[in-house]
C-alpha cells in the first residue's frame, strides 16, 4: 500500500446545476436568482476534500462519452485528484439540479447518468486493492447497478486489508429502498466508519436522540465508528460504549450543499493518517462550517480555509 496511507473513492461524478433563489420561490410564476453550473456527485466531492486536506485520493467512477465527460477529468485534474473515470457511450455523465432556497436549505434532483452504470467486470480492482482505506456512498447501493461493483470493490479492499467507510447518502432514497432492505446490502460489508446525518441515523435506528441512534447504529454496524454529522449542531462520534459530541464554533448558513461530503472527507484525511476520531471531527466541523457560508458544494479555497487545513 506504499509508505503514505492513501484513500479510494468509488462513487458518483456528476454536474450541478445550482439555482438560488433571492426570495421564496413563487410557484407559478417568475423569481430572480442564480443559475450556475459547478462540478459535483457525493463520491467525487469526498475525494476532492480529501484531496485539499492533503490525502493522496483516488477515485473510482463513470461518466459518459461526452463533453461533461471531458470536463469531469479536466475537474480532478486541477484538483489533483488520481482518477480511474470509465466511460459510457450509452448514457450520459450524471447531472443534478440542486435547489437552494433564500434561507440556505437545499433541495435536490438526481438524474440516472452514467455514474448508475457502474458494473463489476469494469471495476480496476487493482487500484481498490492498493489503497489504505476504501468510501463508499450509498448512492452507489441504492439500486443495481452499481451495487454489484460497489460490494464487489469492498470486498476487495477488505480481501487487502483496507478499512471501509460509508456514509448512507439520503434519509429519503433509504426510505424508498426500505430500511430492511438497506440493511442488508450494507451490514455485511465490513463497514469500519459509518457516517450517516442525524436523519439518516433517525430513519435506520427509530431513535430520534443522536446518542441513542449512535449506540443502536454501533451494534447494527458491528462495532463500527459512528460519525453522525448534525449540521448546525456540528458531530456526534461514538459506539456502543458512548459518544462525544464536537460542537460547531458558527453557523452563518449560505449553501449547504455539499457539507456533508467536505466533512466526510476532510474527517477521513485526518483519520486515515492517525489522528483520534474526535479530534478528526473537530477538524471536518470547522471545514464543513466554511463550505455552508458559500455557495455549492466545492467553492474555491481561500485564505480562511487555508488557515484551517494548514
Amino acid at each position: 500500500m506504499g509508505d503514505q496511507p492513501t484513500l479510494c473513492v468509488l462513487g458518483d461524478f456528476a454536474w450541478d446545476v445550482l439555482i438560488r433563489t433571492n426570495s421564496e420561490l413563487l410557484r407559478g410564476g417568475d423569481t430572480f436568482g442564480e443559475v450556475v453550473l459547478l462540478p459535483g456527485g457525493s463520491g467525487a466531492n469526498v475525494a476532492v476534500w480529501a484531496t485539499r486536506c492533503g490525502l493522496p485520493t483516488r477515485f473510482i467512477g463513470k461518466v459518459g462519452r461526452d463533453q461533461m465527460g471531458l470536463l469531469a477529468r479536466e475537474d480532478l485534474d486541477r484538483e489533483g485528484v488520481a482518477h480511474h473515470l470509465l466511460e459510457s457511450g450509452a448514457h450520459a455523465t450524471g447531472s443534478v439540479a440542486v435547489f437552494v432556497d433564500h434561507t440556505g436549505e437545499r433541495s435536490m434532483v438526481s438524474g440516472h447518468g452514467a455514474d448508475f452504470y457502474l458494473l463489476p467486470s469494469e471495476l480496476p480492482t487493482n487500484v481498490v486493492a492498493e489503497a489504505a482505506h476504501l468510501h463508499l456512498t450509498a448512492w452507489s447501493l441504492f439500486t443495481d447497478p452499481p451495487r454489484s461493483a460497489a460490494r464487489r470493490a469492498a470486498t476487495v479492499a477488505k480481501a487487502a486489508g483496507a478499512r471501509l467507510s460509508l456514509d448512507p447518502g439520503s434519509f429519503q432514497m433509504i426510505g424508498e429502498m426500505g430500511v430492511e432492505h438497506f440493511l442488508s446490502v450494507t451490514t455485511d460489508l465490513g463497514v469500519d466508519v459509518f457516517l450517516p446525518n442525524k436523519e439518516e441515523a433517525e430513519v435506520l435506528t427509530g431513535q430520534p436522540d443522536p446518542e441513542v441512534a449512535c449506540q443502536a447504529l454501533a451494534e447494527t454496524y458491528a462495532g463500527a465508528l459512528i460519525v453522525i454529522k448534525l449540521d448546525a449542531d456540528g458531530a456526534l462520534v461514538g459506539g456502543p460504549d458512548g459518544s462525544t459530541h464536537v460542537p460547531p464554533r458558527s453557523n452563518k448558513l449560505v449553501d449547504a450543499t455539499g457539507a456533508g461530503d467536505s466533512f466526510a472527507g476532510a474527517f477521513l484525511s485526518k483519520l486515515i493518517t492517525g489522528a483520534d476520531p474526535v479530534r478528526a471531527a473537530e477538524f471536518a466541523v470547522r471545514v464543513a462550517e466554511w463550505v455552508i457560508e458559500h455557495p455549492g458544494a466545492r467553492p474555491r479555497p481561500g485564505l480562511a480555509l487555508q488557515k484551517i487545513i494548514g
